[in-house]
């Protein structure tokens, strides 16, 4: 794709940067093909190759972003699968992360958007504030029907779920391994899984633990920043990033580090992209570091093997988030690993495709995510899975909304095969 950027625009890194994404694509359409949001709408601008345009126009001619392209790039679930079909190797991500970016300096969006992604943004990463909120959320559920806003109402829905108790675990310390020590590693706790489900953390220590490496959690580090970074807001994520960046490194210099462990994988793309989010600033050189060290929890316990086990006579779909098999390219490993632990490993149509979770891509866009939801339960259940197993609690939320089916995140299950407690959602089953 030939573009017009004069020598003044390429000075701006994030211009440059878009400059050589855009170059590199050839306009064939095959992305088209994957990205679900073309599938459920059919328009042109809703496809990849599509908001490439309205980005590019955008950018070349300098101009404030214009609602018609906020509204297409807004419906984008950042899910990449574009990137993963695309023969030329565009990267998208890099691209609309800095429209993203663009538009929030650009464009000045309706009273009720900017307070509702304010209050997401100031919530979501906050682990307490967030409980606060799904608490307050549980005794306004009585009247959704009096909302009018469809992106209240699902926020509200969210509030169904019930809140667990807050997990010790997930306090800065170090766990010591049970077995002979083969690792030293760090555990991204997160945000919001620290509040929507502790079970996630928990299972992933002890399995670490019994497999021989020695778990830290380190002191400063919180949020990865995912979530305001995909709104745009690139103050707040590039802050929440570096205090990770600071805690890990003071670990490394300090007791050292083999690995990140990373057990939602849209933390892990955005982590194991520090280096790029970093790259003119001066972190540099330490975010290119930790993200050399930022690894999935099936990346991990794959280096540290997994025992064999018998034959669990229990059937498991495995959901691949997009963060896990399109962001990180790691498509093989977990099913790999739950087969190996002894369970049968089926997977849906059309695995490639979002289930409309998107970080809070449900919550701002519920239609769309609504329609994907319903498509990926459909595909699911199809298989007759005894349980859903996924990598990612932003999956595993969306999709639990949907089914009767008890959903678990892979590492609770590998867990369990290896001596570790039945998960909460296959007890609660019976």
């Amino acid at each position: 794709m030939q573009t017009t950027f004069t020598p003044d625009q390429l000075k701006d890194p994030g211009i440059a940067r878009a400059n050589e994404v855009l170059r590199s694509c050839v306009h064939c359409g095959f992305c088209t093909a994957t990205c679900p949001t073309y599938q459920v709408l059919g328009d042109e601008l809703d496809s990849p190759r599509g908001r490439i345009y309205l980005i590019k126009d955008m950018l070349e001619q300098g101009r404030p972003a214009d609602a018609q392209t906020v509204k297409h790039i807004d419906r984008c679930l950042s899910c990449l699968a574009c990137m993963t079909t695309c023969p030329s190797g565009v990267h998208y991500m890099h691209l609309v992360d800095h429209a993203r970016d663009y538009i929030e300096a650009t464009y000045k969006r309706p009273l009720m958007d900017r307070m509702l992604r304010g209050l997401l943004a100031w919530i979501i990463p906050h682990p307490m504030r967030f409980r606060v909120a799904m608490l307050g959320a549980k005794l306004a559920r009585p009247f959704r029907r009096l909302v009018p806003d469809a992106r209240l109402r699902a926020m509200l829905d969210m509030a169904a779920a019930p809140i667990p108790p807050v997990s010790r675990n997930d306090d800065p310390q170090v766990f010591a391994a049970t077995a002979p020590r083969r690792m030293r590693v760090a555990l991204l706790t997160g945000c919001a899984q620290k509040a929507l489900n502790t079970d996630i953390n928990d299972a992933t220590i002890r399995l670490l633990c019994r497999l021989g490496a020695e778990v830290v959690v380190a002191k400063g580090a919180g949020c990865c920043g995912a979530l305001t970074h995909h709104m745009g807001k690139a103050e707040q994520s590039h802050a929440s990033a570096a205090a990770n960046i600071r805690a890990w490194m003071a670990e490394k210099n300090g007791a050292g580090l083999d690995a990140i462990v990373i057990n939602t994988s849209g933390c892990g793309t955005t982590v194991k992209d520090y280096g790029h989010m970093f790259r003119n600033e001066a972190l540099a050189a330490e975010a290119a570091t930790v993200a050399g060290l930022a690894m999935d929890v099936s990346e991990v316990v794959t280096r540290l093997g997994l025992p064999e086990g018998a034959a669990k006579g229990m059937r498991v779909a495995y959901h691949a988030a997009c963060s896990l098999q399109h962001g990180q390219q790691i498509k093989s490993l977990p099913k790999d690993l739950l087969k190996r632990a002894g369970f049968t490993v089926v997977e849906p149509a059309d695995s490639h495709l979002c289930c409309g979770s998107a970080g809070t891509y449900n919550l701002l866009q519920p239609e769309i995510s609504q329609q994907l939801k319903a498509r990926k339960v459909q595909t699911l259940e199809a298989r007759a899975p005894d349980v859903i197993a996924a990598g990612n609690i932003g999956c595993m939320m969306q999709i639990g909304s949907g089914t009767g089916v008890p959903v678990v995140h892979t590492v609770e299950l590998l867990d369990w095969a290896t001596g570790g407690p039945k998960p909460r959602a296959l007890t609660a089953q019976g």
